[in-house]
Parts: structure tokens; sequence; C-alpha cells
């Protein structure tokens, strides 16, 4: 898997976390305990930090990036759906951010929130604990908490075993003698 320090700043990933051999990490970035980076995904802090925390899945396609001024800090117990992009925000505990979304500087994602897939959340926005962002511009609604917790517990309970299944079980094969049928 590529992962590069840049100058004197070093990635730091938890001994239990899965980073899949086609994800890039670059940079001031930390990864928690039993989370996971699916293929193609790039975190690149090359200006300012990024953090990942526990148990979260940061899914193939998506991007993370940083700014000097404003850190990507995502919580834990979240998921990341694929090909999302998420630059200089914070990401509190137990959300959920949807396949295809684009998250900008200083956005804030409160406790237990849910960003649609696709949705655009612009500069600046805060999405209070227990809300929807939808739509581009995302427009922010109110949800049913309760059902979306569990939504995003199984989610997360998901990859944290998928984590482990392609930590033990993933092989690559066309390196073994060029074994093609």
């Amino acid at each position: 898997m590529p992962i590069y320090a840049l100058d004197d700043l070093e990635p730091r990933i938890h001994p239990t976390a899965y980073v899949h051999p086609d994800a890039v990490v670059i940079g001031a970035v930390r990864i928690g305990a039993g989370s996971s980076i699916w293929p193609a995904a790039v975190l690149r802090a090359d200006f300012g930090k990024i953090v990942v925390g526990e148990r979260t899945s940061i899914q193939d396609g998506t991007v993370l990036h940083t700014t000097e001024q404003w850190p990507t800090v995502i919580g834990d117990d979240c998921v990341v759906g694929h090909n999302a992009h998420l630059e200089g925000c914070t990401v509190e505990d137990r959300c959920l951010i949807g396949s295809g979304s684009v998250l900008l500087n200083r956005v804030v994602v409160r406790h237990g929130s849910v960003v649609g897939a696709k949705a655009l959340v612009p500069e600046g926005i805060e999405i209070p604990s227990g809300h929807l962002a939808l739509g581009v511009p995302a427009r922010v609604r109110p949800m049913d908490a309760d059902v979306q917790a569990e939504w995003i517990a199984f989610g997360v309970k998901e990859y944290v075993g998928n984590a482990q299944r392609y930590r033990d079980g993933l092989r690559r094969i066309d390196d073994e003698g060029n074994r093609h049928e």
C-alpha cells in the first residue's frame, strides 16, 4: 500500500486499522483503531492534518484533503461512502456521509447526522445533531435519529467485520505466475 511521509509529516496508522493496498495515505494523517481505508481512497495531508477516528470506514474512491487553516477530522463510528470528497471539515461521531457527497471547508456535521448521497455541503455550514442534509446545495432537515442511529451502527459493524475479512483473506493472484482462467 502506498503510505508516504512528506518532509517531516508522517502518517500514524493504528495497528488494528486496515488500509487497502490500493489506497494512498500521505503526510499528517492519523487513522484510529479498527478503522478501514478502502481501494482508491486518497488521504492527502500535505497542508494540514487529517484525523480518522476509531471504527470509521473511508470507502472506495473517497478523497480526504485539508488546508493549513482547517484540518479534516472524522470522528469515531462513522461511515464515509464511496467517492465522497471531504476537505477542511469536521464530522463528529456516529455520522454517515453518503456516496458522492462533497463537504467543504469549515463544514461541521454534528453527532449522529447524515449527509445524503451526492449532497453538496457549502463552506461554513453546520448540520445539527440528528439531522439530515440533502441536495445541491444541501438543505438541512430533521430526521428520525433513532432509526438513523441503528442504520449507522449497522454500517459501522459491517465495515469493521469486512476489514477483518480483508486482513485475513485478501490475496493478490495476478502476480502468482500470471494465473488466468
